[in-house]
């Protein structure tokens, strides 16, 4: 006992000292962020204000965060790695419900909603949650296309989606078209101009090839800024044409969907329709990366991402293979840029700066390169976490009415960040299947057998069922 006992206090201890460093510094990283707060007075002067209490909670908080860590979870992930791991991991069973569940909840969650919090909340929580999630899982499988698969680190992803939401804006608005020939029209100047951006950056990899694709995104917005007489510059564009249910329009009229079907009007109708079509847009994407990923092409993107010298000496375009991943995930950017604008009604250049091409890539890091269901799970909770940040009111009795959750938004993502890199280097479900698998198991042996007219001996392949 006497040795337990001193082992414990030993390990106490130290995790004790583990939280003082570690309080220690974050008091020193948080102190100008958030223990002062500047603001402005009625003589329009700054004043500078003190949050010393809510400093203390976060620091005590991060403190104490290290010592359990420290002291539990440490010995405890030490403990683990030193266990014989299984020969089928539980993920894959994890996964195997996995997916039909979500898809089912997915399907279900409108009549939930309606059926949970009513008419009135379910608008706010299908068309904030439900249909801002599945964007960003869209453009998040459009974008693993390019990372995941092919390892092309682009930075600059969220031009292609400026591009199709630009393009549905900018012809519908002028030429009066529909959503439903606009949206491959979208998807299509999004693929080629995917190719713009592939043909100068043919030679370039890694660090290189990520400052030339965050210079792209920026020239594009730089261009909707200052191109006035067509985008209209950071006014942006205004009154988008919506989508329509088969030429039935979503509004009030005796033309309307609600008089169509005697019912009685309700924006209730529109924001359902808008969540199963980016609903069925998103499952589209996934269907074509599934599929893309078993053809050949689909195959050179797997070898370019792991060793482009030996994916050039086996025979494989590596440019042709690189166009086809900028041009295939831009194509699904302006897809989802086109159900932007026409969910949105009103675009502009803020809507398209470097930080949500930086959330984009952070969704398919953190989620897992080349997995679809860890690039959806990173899209649920980055996106719907800001979402429900915003309804934590409760906060306010704790850390005072001037309180806004949604200002550490950041802080709290760079930190789960942190967390995820130490503990998920690959992302949150790292393993990848392959591409292709063969129906039967075989196993080839392969041994010398010498040749009686004194050649050299030959290579004989046995099979065994």
């Amino acid at each position: 006992m006497a040795p337990e006992a001193s082992g414990l206090a030993s390990r106490v201890v130290g995790a004790l000292r583990q939280a003082t460093i570690t309080g220690l510094i974050a008091f020193g990283l948080l102190l100008p962020l958030i223990g002062f707060n500047t603001v402005q007075n009625i003589r329009n002067e700054l004043v500078l204000e003190t949050r010393w209490p809510l400093l203390a909670a976060l620091v005590a908080i991060i403190a104490g965060g290290r010592f359990l860590h420290a002291l539990l979870i440490a010995p405890w992930l030490a403990r683990r790695a030193l266990r014989p791991q299984p020969e089928h991991a539980p993920r894959v069973r994890f996964a195997r419900w996995l997916v039909p569940f979500a898809l089912g909840f997915a399907i279900i969650y409108p009549p939930l909603a309606l059926s949970i919090t009513g008419v009135q909340g379910a608008v706010k929580w299908i068309d904030n949650f439900g249909v801002q999630i599945l964007i960003y899982v869209m453009l998040g499988w459009g974008l693993n296309i390019v990372v995941g698969l092919a390892g092309l680190l682009d930075l600059g992803y969220v031009a292609f989606y400026a591009v199709g939401a630009y393009s549905y804006a900018l012809l519908a608005s002028n030429f009066g078209l529909s959503f439903w020939i606009l949206l491959p029209v979208a998807g299509c100047l999004a693929a080629f101009w995917g190719i713009l951006l592939g043909f100068p950056v043919l030679r370039l990899r890694g660090d290189y090839l990520a400052i030339v694709t965050l210079a792209f995104g920026e020239i594009i917005r730089l261009i909707l800024i200052n191109w006035v007489p067509v985008t209209n510059g950071y006014a942006g564009i205004s009154s988008i044409p919506r989508p329509t249910f088969f030429g039935i329009p979503f509004n009030a009229s005796d033309e309307g969907f609600a008089a169509r079907f005697g019912l009685e009007f309700s924006p209730i109708y529109r924001t359902i329709f808008l969540y199963y079509l980016i609903l069925a847009l998103a499952l589209i994407t996934a269907a074509m990366t599934v599929r893309l990923r078993r053809l050949p092409i689909g195959r050179a993107w797997e070898a370019l991402r792991e060793d482009e010298i030996a994916c050039r000496s086996l025979g494989i375009n590596t440019t042709n293979t690189k166009l086809t991943a900028f041009a295939m995930g831009a194509m699904f950017a302006g897809f989802a840029g086109s159900f932007f604008a026409a969910r949105q009604g009103f675009i502009s250049p803020e809507s398209f700066s470097f930080m949500e091409s930086a959330v984009i890539v952070a969704i398919v890091v953190l989620g897992g390169m080349g997995s679809l269901i860890g690039v959806a799970i990173a899209a649920v909770i980055m996106i719907g976490g800001t979402e429900i940040m915003r309804e934590l009111d409760f906060l306010k009795a704790i850390f005072g009415n001037d309180f806004d959750p949604t200002q550490y938004r950041m802080l709290l993502f760079g930190f789960a960040m942190v967390l995820i890199m130490v503990w998920k280097p690959r992302g949150l479900i790292a393993t990848r299947e392959p591409s292709t698998l063969l129906h039967a198991r075989r196993a080839a042996l392969l041994r010398r057998q010498p040749q009686s007219n004194g050649t050299k001996p030959s290579l004989v392949r046995e099979r065994q069922g």
